[in-house]
């Protein structure tokens, strides 16, 4: 994130909201939008959809006119502290103090991938991979050396995940490249973790861009290989990436074969495993669920997606690919009513974070609908997805 954009903040917006009595909280339930939401806009990363203003207004009693003021950004009284947190690391000084203080930068940037589009990601992440880099070849032997190098194996597989995602999953090849990158570094620290979730993000290439389940299984079950001794998450992800590459080759057996191994792998995940971070319940729901609908088995597939979407507040990227699917869950059982409230929360959550994976998913659902485009609903829906690609 830029300087400009964490030191310009609305606060005019913000006083109106507490002279109404509203919390971020409160107004964001009010409007049956995330607390995050109100957040970004009143940092001025990002500003109400234009279908959203008048409901903003009637909430805090104001005009629509009177709105438009309120939205505009004014320097708050931070901006040093801001221009000050922003910096980074000076590239001379490769040291562990300095090392952890990027990593500690890293990480806030990588936690903003499930929420933020990526094209706003890409500069900030790009800069941070430039300086690992330069800092990794003047690091000595050592510690120090290692610590650089699992971060920017890290950086490598984060920049391709922004590339993927912001290209609306159609650059595979720039992708690949960073993923492949990362493997190679991880090789060159023997990091079997860091090996295995560059492979397992090439694998998400395969299956879900180039639309190739045979290359994605083969993927899939190379990175649960090379992470099993290192990493039950890890294996468990990668082996449940390898059910829907069964599930999306028709093959229920060897599908339900391995997410019962994921299931196995995942349950030993513990605090030691170094990418613990990376494994929650939801994340098996949601696989799951998405292999039940590639086999057909909707009604199962639309239990556990639900119980997922209700997961995955905070992930948003993830929790739209979820809805898209579960609308296509609905749409195969003939529930069209549940299917179009179901696409208008997904669009909902792109209109804000532009996730490519939600995207694709997102129009193939609308294309289902089609066959309902004269009812009402569904062409209000329709209506609300050609704004959003209007604005893409």
């Amino acid at each position: 994130m830029g300087v400009q954009a964490v030191a310009r903040r609305r606060h005019r917006l913000a006083q109106r909201r507490r002279a109404m009595g509203f919390t971020q909280d409160s107004l964001a339930e009010r409007l049956g939008v995330d607390r995050t939401t109100v957040v970004r806009w009143e940092t001025g990363t990002a500003s109400p959809q234009p279908w959203m203003r008048p409901r903003l207004a009637n909430v805090l009693e104001v005009s629509v006119e009177a709105l438009v003021d309120l939205l505009q950004e004014d320097e708050g009284p931070d901006v040093g502290r801001a221009a000050q947190k922003d910096l980074l690391p000076d590239p001379a000084r490769v040291d562990l103090t300095t090392i952890a203080a990027l990593r500690c930068k890293f990480d806030e940037l990588a936690a903003l991938y499930d929420r933020a589009p990526s094209a706003s990601l890409l500069a900030k992440g790009g800069e941070y991979l430039s300086l690992i880099a330069l800092m990794a070849r003047r690091a000595p032997h050592g510690r120090t050396e290692r610590e650089l190098l699992a971060l920017q194996a890290d950086a490598l597989t984060l920049m391709g995940q922004l590339v993927w995602d912001a290209s609306q999953r159609r650059d595979h090849a720039t992708a690949r490249g960073y993923y492949d990158e990362s493997v190679q570094v991880a090789r060159r620290l023997r990091d079997q973790t860091l090996e295995g979730r560059a492979l397992l993000r090439t694998c998400y290439v395969a299956l879900y861009g180039a639309q190739d389940p045979r290359s994605g299984l083969d993927l899939a079950l190379q990175a649960a290989t090379i992470a099993r001794p290192t990493s039950p998450s890890v294996t468990g992800l990668a082996l449940l990436h390898a059910g829907e590459a069964h599930a999306m080759l028709g093959e229920a057996k060897d599908c339900e074969r391995n997410l019962a191994a994921a299931r196995q792998q995942l349950e030993q995940t513990d605090r030691t495993d170094p990418a613990a971070d990376m494994f929650s319940l939801a994340q098996f729901n949601r696989l799951a669920g998405s292999c039940y609908l590639s086999l057909g088995q909707h009604r199962r597939a639309q239990e556990l997606l639900v119980t997922t979407a209700a997961e995955l507040q905070e992930r948003r990227k993830s929790r739209t690919i979820v809805l898209g699917n579960l609308t296509l869950a609905y749409i195969r059982q003939r529930e069209i009513d549940a299917a179009v409230d179901t696409l208008t929360e997904a669009i909902a959550e792109l209109e804000d974070t532009r996730g490519g994976g939600g995207l694709n998913v997102v129009f193939s659902a609308a294309r289902e609908l089609r066959p309902w485009r004269q009812e009402r609903t569904v062409a209000d829906v329709h209506d609300r997805l050609f704004a959003l690609m209007a604005t893409a």
